[in-house]
């Protein structure tokens, strides 16, 4: 398969098309992770299909201070990743194709969720990101987009703008690629020293220390429920509880304070690694630890159920970096 370079809107709408059309949107310096993404487009899309991949480095979503200029620009070796990942066209526009006005006046708005967590710490980002996406969206038409759950708030907000405003496409969201190390997969770690990584592993070693903390939690929850109400129910229990606590001591690594347990045991575990890290050289400096609701990204509370996002972010010299795990909290028995 040769993947077509196209630089306008018009080149890309000439294009014949059958069946559905998929595309993936990036800003560039493709990595695997990008490339798990074309591949699932191209399975979605199937051989009748088309998959479009979007070049675009959006200077609306970077704030003041940001790495606009920093950000890496590798459209040929971008080319040859999404070539080899299934894509039929590279849709790798100018920043005058996408705002041949200047910078947009009309923009749209990420409201309440947009200002929590990323929004907090970079004002106007989502605003920016759901602008480039609503046009790139119309620009591209496609029938299915897809977005990485890596970014967690992102996925969430592109898919409350096309339900709120009628956008017509399908979003699938596709679970965060990791290395072999449990790194997320980012165009930023390229910035990271050898000694600046190792620290920048506390976050994904922060979400594992909750996710097996909850873990641990839940299983528990299944084996007292298995324990029938009998007079020997307290002391089966402790038994349990004495054993899983032994299992389970390697990977929470720290215990949490007593009597905690639920969100916020996880939040706790993983916490404890993030203030390790911040003692580190280099060190970790962390923007928040979210454990929230999907739906709002509001904080979750402590009898909550459901599905819920551990989301982390931090800065580890000059690069900052997110990373984020789902989870999910059943019913009290």
């Amino acid at each position: 398969m040769t993947t077509t370079l196209l630089r306008t809107a018009d080149e890309l709408h000439a294009r014949v098309r059958h069946g559905r059309r998929v595309v993936v949107m990036t800003m560039g310096a493709l990595h695997e992770g990008h490339a798990t993404l074309i591949r699932t487009a191209r399975e979605i899309a199937g051989a009748e299909g088309e998959v479009v991949v979007t070049v675009f480095v959006n200077p609306l979503q970077f704030g003041r201070g940001e790495d606009l200029d920093r950000y890496p620009r590798t459209l040929d070796a971008d080319l040859k990743i999404a070539e080899a990942a299934g894509a039929d066209v590279v849709f790798a526009p100018s920043a005058d194709e996408v705002y041949p006005g200047g910078e947009p006046q009309v923009r749209i708005s990420a409201g309440p969720m947009g200002e929590r967590l990323e929004g907090a710490f970079r004002p106007g980002h989502f605003d920016g990101m759901l602008t480039v996406v609503g046009k790139l969206l119309h620009l591209t038409r496609p029938d299915v987009a897809l977005y990485g759950q890596k970014d967690a708030q992102q996925l969430a907000l592109i898919r409350r703008m096309v339900r709120d405003l009628n956008f017509g496409v399908e979003i699938v969201g596709v679970p965060t690629v990791r290395e072999d190390d449990g790194l997320a997969l980012s165009s930023r770690n390229r910035f990271l020293s050898a000694d600046e990584r190792r620290t920048a592993l506390a976050l994904s070693q922060a979400l594992f220390a909750g996710r097996d903390r909850h873990a641990a939690q839940e299983a528990l929850r299944a084996r007292a429920r298995e324990v029938p109400a009998t007079r020997a129910r307290a002391e089966a229990l402790s038994a349990i509880g004495e054993s899983r606590a032994a299992a389970d001591a390697h990977a929470v690594a720290k215990a949490t304070p007593a009597g905690t347990s639920g969100p916020a045991a996880v939040r706790c575990v993983a916490r404890l690694v993030l203030e390790e890290a911040a003692r580190l050289q280099p060190p970790l400096a962390l923007d928040y630890l979210g454990l929230v609701d999907p739906s709002d990204f509001t904080e979750i509370p402590d009898d909550f159920t459901g599905e819920a996002v551990l989301a982390v972010a931090a800065r580890v010299g000059s690069t900052r970096l997110i990373d984020n795990i789902p989870l999910t909290f059943g019913a009290a028995s």
